[in-house]
């Protein structure tokens, strides 16, 4: 066994104090990820964990990416038939979740999950690379297949049957829309006396309160 206890570092690049922070969690968020974008250090700030239940009651977590956020919550893409979606489609509840260690900082995000409207999900579909569309149809994503080349041989009939026409969106892909109910936004501090902020909606109102790390 490979003992990690000594594996720790000071965190004392910034605070957050409730003198300084926005009213809304959206306007936080955004101050937020546009600093960690603004981060030469931070290759994919719009890269998040999304967490879902699955049948058996154990959630399953994987990355995906943030592609728009508004002020009714973040939209992501996938196929509707993974294990993301059929998960989501039993239980609309799902948790995001960002970090960005070059900031000693991570949100955590509990929210509803909707579809978004068809013509979105086409409008972002057809503002991909070709190939990432057609990796769209050929993938019957979290199904099991018998090895690379199933994938690369559907591939390349996808290739010829679209070389001279536009790849229509499936039926089965597009996007979904979180709408958050309760936001973290967690700042590393030295002594591991962390801040976490945390935002409710009650109601149409925000309710903030801070949490002992």
């Amino acid at each position: 066994m490979e003992n990690l206890h000594d594996k720790r570092k000071v965190y004392d690049k910034s605070q957050l104090v409730e003198s300084e922070i926005k009213q809304n969690p959206l306007e936080q968020f955004r101050d937020w990820f546009l600093e960690a974008s603004e981060n030469p250090d931070i290759y994919e700030a719009n890269a998040m964990a999304i967490s879902t239940v699955e049948g058996d009651g154990c959630p399953r977590t994987r990355m995906v990416l943030l592609k728009a956020y508004t002020y009714e919550g973040f939209i992501f893409y996938t196929n509707y038939d993974s294990k993301k979606g059929k998960a989501i489609e039993k239980n609309h509840k799902a948790c995001l979740h960002f970090f960005w260690p070059n900031l000693e900082r991570q949100i955590i995000i509990k929210a509803n999950l909707e579809k978004i409207a068809e013509n979105l999900s086409d409008g972002y579909f057809h503002s991909r690379p070709k190939g990432s569309q057609l990796g769209a149809f050929v993938s019957p994503q979290s199904q099991i297949i018998p090895n690379r080349e199933y994938l690369e041989e559907k591939l390349k009939e996808l290739e010829k049957e679209f070389e001279n026409r536009e790849v229509p969106r499936p039926e089965n892909w597009g996007g979904y829309i979180a709408k958050p109910y309760e936001i973290e936004f967690w700042q590393g501090r030295p002594n591991r006396l962390h801040d976490r902020i945390v935002y409710t909606l009650n109601d149409l109102d925000w309710e903030i309160s801070r949490l002992a790390p």
